[in-house]
């Protein structure tokens, strides 16, 4: 649900109780009165004057920008929804259907599997923004050698509408990223790895659909445990379905499913990223801590989190993993009432991942709630007025 950005009176009252400043000392500090002062947080006097407001900001030590609160815009912003329209025009031709050929060469199967290659690195290294720019050319460039060779060109259409799937739910463009992960099912139909790797991505899309879960059981149950590729599928898929079966609050079938998975993560082991899915005993221990957060257990979603971090593990996980576990550790502090431990998660995460804090909405709710929190430190305000959430 979207929130009412506070009007900049409101804003001003806020920060100034948050930096610990009476009435009085503030407008002792801006050489105005207290009553001006009152008047200009209740919203009866308007702050118009630029200099005036750099005045306020500049006792405050918050960016100008920021008492603009509605008035901003995350960065990139527009950028990004242009480059999602490019990317849902890629989505939309079907070159397959016509079954000519193309009027321009088309990419070898080798330079062609190493744009899928580098789009999914770009994905797994947090940098969304410059994966929104290449993803359209990827997509338009597998559909065409689609078209020439069906069989051969298969795989690599399977891992572009995955890595398509996998940035579109990030940019909370949930019904793009069906699509696309839908297209990868369709692709890769009759083949039971490609299937299954689909199959990853249509899980974290459907994370809201108990049904999904079935069908994330039913690929797993394709993938006979053998070799550690196998292994990792079939473990991402109980992991997969483990957090469609949280979101439906059956902690039982949580429990079981993985169970089985942690089993299969400690014969992979850590610092594997077999079919672009870091399975290993930690990725399944975070799967741990997000199962908790959503079934509501905060505490020990924090335990198991403080564990996970300290393996070797933790370290050998793609950046884009560990950032969004760090968001899931986020909520589990805030459930047990640590907003300085979840805004102290939230910064770490900014600092080795910004687009997974500056571009995921669904990330920029749980740094209101924290921001919000009378208890909150103040090194979370600035990054709440920068997403324009505060």
């Amino acid at each position: 649900m979207s929130r009412e950005p506070l009007p900049i009176g409101r804003r001003v009252a806020y920060l100034r109780v948050r930096r610990r400043l009476s009435q009085q000392s503030f407008a002792d500090r801006l050489g105005k009165s207290k009553s001006w002062v009152d008047k200009v947080e209740r919203g009866v006097r308007s702050l118009e004057r630029v200099s005036t407001i750099r005045e306020i900001a500049a006792v405050l030590r918050v960016d100008p920008a920021a008492l603009l609160g509605g008035d901003v815009q995350p960065a990139g912003s527009a950028e990004r929804r242009e480059g999602v329209a490019r990317i849902r025009a890629a989505l939309s031709a079907y070159p397959m259907a016509f079954c000519r050929p193309t009027d321009r060469e088309v990419m070898s199967p080798d330079r062609l599997a190493r744009g899928v290659r580098h789009a999914w690195m770009t994905f797994q290294h947090a940098r969304y923004p410059r994966l929104v720019e290449l993803l359209p050319t990827v997509v338009s460039e597998v559909h065409r050698a689609h078209v020439l060779d069906p069989e051969s060109g298969r795989a690599a259409v399977v891992e572009a509408y995955r890595v398509t799937a996998a940035l579109l739910v990030k940019l909370g463009e949930g019904s793009l990223a069906w699509l696309a992960a839908d297209r990868a099912m369709s692709a890769a139909a009759g083949d039971r790895v490609l299937l299954a790797c689909a199959a990853v991505q249509l899980g974290q899309v459907l994370r809201a659909s108990a049904r999904a879960g079935t069908v994330m059981l039913a690929a797993a149950s394709q993938i006979a445990p053998g070799t550690p590729q196998e292994l990792s599928l079939r473990g991402s898929l109980l992991v997969q379905a483990a957090l469609i079966a949280a979101g439906a609050g059956d902690d039982r079938a949580v429990g079981e499913l993985l169970d089985e998975a942690a089993k299969l993560g400690v014969q992979v082991g850590d610092g594997n990223d077999h079919h672009r899915t870091a399975f290993g005993p930690t990725a399944v221990e975070l799967a741990q801590v997000a199962a908790a957060v959503e079934l509501g257990d905060g505490s020990q979603a924090v335990a198991r989190h403080e564990e996970a971090i300290g393996r070797d593990g933790w370290r050998w996980l793609p950046v884009e993993h560990r950032a969004a576990h760090l968001i899931d550790a986020a909520r589990a502090y805030l459930q047990t009432d640590d907003p300085a431990n979840a805004a102290r998660v939230l910064l770490r995460a900014e600092r080795i991942a910004p687009a997974e804090i500056h571009h995921r909405p669904a990330v920029r709710d749980v740094v209101a709630q924290v921001a919000r929190d009378p208890d909150a430190p103040a090194t979370i305000t600035q990054l709440a007025f920068n997403l324009g959430v505060l």
